[in-house]
C-alpha cells in the first residue's frame, strides 16, 4: 500500500484503483524524486497530470506545496483520488480536473495559471511524452521544472521548446527533467547522473 513519506501527512496510507488501468509511483521513487526537489516544493503550484490515485500531487502537498491541480480522467481513479484528497485532509489545497489530459491542458492554458511543479506520469512506451510535453511548456513558470516519468528503456523526448535538464533511474523507473526554452536555469540537474543500483 502506498503511504504519504514525509511532511504534514507523513504516514498516511492511500488508497490505490483496483486492476491495471494505473500504475501508481512507488514509494522509493517518490521519495527520490521529492528528496532531489528539496525546497523547491514549498509554496510551489504544481499539475499532476495522469494523476491516477494522487499520490505525487499529495506527496507535494504533505510537504508544503500551495496547491496542486490534479488531472485524471478514469472514473474509478477519481473515486480514489478523491477519497485520498479527503483522508490526507488537503481537499481545500487539492483541485480535481475530471479531464482528458489534452483537453485539461487547454483548459488550464486558458486560465493563465504558471506552475512551478509540474509532474507527468503516463502510461509507459505510448509516446505520451511527445504529445503532452509541446503542450506544459506554455504552463511552466519562467523558472518550473517539468518531470516526466518514464520506463528506463524509454528515451525521454527532446523538444525545441522544452530544455532537457537530467535524467534519474531507478529500477524500471526514469525521471526526466525539463524545463522552458529561454527559462531561469538553476544548474542543479546533472543530464549524465544516475541513481539507484543502475549504476
Amino acid at each position: 500500500m502506498l503511504r504519504i513519506i514525509a511532511g504534514q501527512a507523513r504516514g498516511r496510507r492511500l488508497r490505490t484503483p483496483r486492476g491495471q488501468t494505473t500504475r501508481p509511483t512507488s514509494d522509493r521513487v517518490r521519495e527520490a524524486l521529492f528528496n532531489i526537489l528539496g525546497l523547491r516544493v514549498v509554496d510551489s503550484l504544481c499539475l499532476d497530470l495522469f494523476a491516477g490515485s494522487g499520490a505525487v500531487g499529495l506527496e507535494a502537498l504533505s510537504r508544503g506545496a500551495r496547491e496542486v491541480f490534479f488531472v485524471e480522467s478514469n472514473r474509478q481513479a477519481l473515486a480514489v483520488l478523491k477519497a485520498n484528497l479527503l483522508t490526507t485532509g488537503f481537499a481545500a489545497r487539492g483541485h480535481i480536473v475530471a479531464a482528458d489530459v489534452r483537453r485539461a491542458l487547454g483548459d488550464l492554458a486558458g486560465r493563465g495559471l504558471a506552475f512551478d511543479l509540474i509532474f507527468i506520469d503516463p502510461p509507459y512506451r505510448q509516446g505520451w511524452g511527445e504529445v503532452v510535453l509541446p503542450a506544459v511548456a506554455p504552463l511552466l513558470a519562467p523558472a518550473g521544472l517539468a518531470i516526466l516519468e518514464t520506463a528506463t528503456s524509454e528515451v525521454g523526448p527532446k523538444k525545441a521548446d522544452m530544455v532537457f535538464k537530467g535524467r534519474r533511474v531507478y529500477g524500471d523507473t526514469a525521471l526526466n527533467f525539463y524545463q522552458r526554452a529561454g527559462g531561469l536555469a538553476d544548474g542543479v540537474y546533472d543530464p549524465d547522473r544516475r541513481d539507484g543500483k543502475d549504476d
